[in-house]
């Protein structure tokens, strides 16, 4: 199964829900914004770039977006080893992980957003982005600056985000090229985060984690303090505090998620930035970004081929199947017990995700509406889509649950 990462702050953009409108996991803006009370839905589809930007905003919609997201992927039955996020997007990883509750996801980070607005205000600052040097040479250079200037993220190798007061940044960046950075970067942002600028947040942010009870992960996720794995809940609260002032150790982190054995890293969320840094961090592993619904057929394509097509399922349990996207459907089961699958035509598992035949249709083998894909006990299993059986996502005689994904079915057009 693959590592899910998630994005944090400066991966928003204006219309960047516009995608996801139409689909059903959408119902989880509409759900966010009656616990934030605001309209989060006119922020993904119509607030303009100065709007969205502002840190308040930014973080929420990019938490909600992430999860829209989290739930169209849960949806064709793909479940994660491990999570990982970066800064705001730890608490998306969190709620991914079944260790902070949806409610108190939302809750949490619209107060982190107003708190680090209020604090980038009191204590003013920016950030940088110094590319081509040592992490070690980019710590000296904020050390011998003499001020109010310290890392602020390690992203990649030769790529070191600072932060602190515009003059102190500014001086260190001018020390980082004197020892060997090749470029030094202004970014767009108004508050110096993930340094000691972010104390006022800090304090803030402790009295509303204080208020929020955890449960142990039910999938690891690494934290950005320390780049290790916690599994025990009551330590979130302190790790999550110490975030807004200690730097993200992302470049720490995708090396722990590789250690665990991840080798496909699903980015989910807007923007595409963490899949760039893992591309350069673990040039051996296999990087998506899930930004839209056909992203989703990629994802289910990549995973088929590579793992089998097996993912663990959790489907709607009241349902047959399920449309995902414009290309691909789903077929779960009716009920729990032993899978039979019908003798069909069918691709070896995965092979028939990718690709055309040589007659140029979807591979598989063609089935109506109706039509009995195999038998779970007693209870037929019957696909409500026509189109074509990619692969069987079980194997002879395995035992599933109701509501588990049993097969994929590629179609010309949404069913009638």
């Amino acid at each position: 199964m693959p590592a899910f990462t998630f994005p944090g702050q400066g991966s928003q953009r204006p219309g960047m829900g516009r995608p996801w409108v139409d689909h059903p996991s959408w119902e989880v803006v509409e759900e966010a914004s009656e616990l934030a009370e605001r309209d989060l839905s006119r922020l993904l589809l119509e607030a303009e770039q100065d709007e969205l930007t502002l840190t308040a905003n930014a973080q929420l919609a990019t938490f909600v977006l992430s999860l829209v997201i989290l739930d169209a992927v849960e949806r064709v039955g793909i479940e994660p080893s491990i999570c990982a996020g970066h800064s705001l997007g730890e608490y998306t990883a969190l709620v991914a992980s079944g260790a902070l509750a949806f409610e108190d996801g939302v809750r949490l980070v619209a107060e982190r957003g107003d708190a680090m607005h209020h604090a980038a205000e009191e204590h003013p600052g920016t950030m940088a982005a110094v590319l081509g040097a040592e992490d070690d040479a980019v710590e000296v250079a904020c050390q011998r600056a003499e001020g109010e200037v310290w890392v602020a993220n390690f992203n990649a190798p030769g790529q070191v985000v600072i932060a602190g007061t515009s003059e102190s940044v500014e001086t260190a960046g001018t020390l980082a090229k004197e020892l060997g950075a090749r470029k030094v970067m202004s970014m767009p942002v108004a508050g110096a985060f993930h340094t000691p600028l972010m104390a006022p947040a800090r304090s803030r942010l402790r009295k509303a984690l204080a208020d929020t009870t955890f449960q142990p992960p039910g999938t690891p996720v690494v934290a950005n303090v320390d780049a290790r794995v916690h599994a025990e809940a009551d330590q979130w609260q302190s790790l999550l505090s110490a975030q807004l002032c200690s730097p993200v150790r992302w470049r720490q982190s995708l090396a722990t998620l590789s250690a665990d054995g991840a080798e496909h890293f699903v980015e989910l969320g807007p923007g595409g930035v963490l899949s760039g840094l893992a591309r350069r961090t673990l040039p051996g592993a296999t990087v998506l970004a899930v930004q839209k619904p056909e992203d989703v057929d990629e994802l289910v394509a990549v995973l088929a081929g590579l793992d089998s097509a097996s993912p663990a399922g959790t489907g709607d349990k009241s349902a047959h199947g399920e449309r995902l996207s414009t290309g691909v459907r789903l077929v779960v089961s009716p009920a729990g017990g032993v899978f039979e699958p019908a003798d069909l035509a069918v691709p070896a598992p995965g092979a028939g995700l990718r690709g055309e035949s040589p007659g140029g249709e979807a591979p598989g083998a063609a089935v109506e509406v109706g039509a009995l894909l195999g038998k779970v006990g007693d209870v037929e299993v019957r696909t409500p889509f026509g189109g074509r059986v990619a692969a069987f996502l079980t194997i002879p005689g395995e035992r599933v649950v109701a509501g588990q994904p049993v097969a994929w079915l590629h179609v010309e057009r949404a069913p009638a």
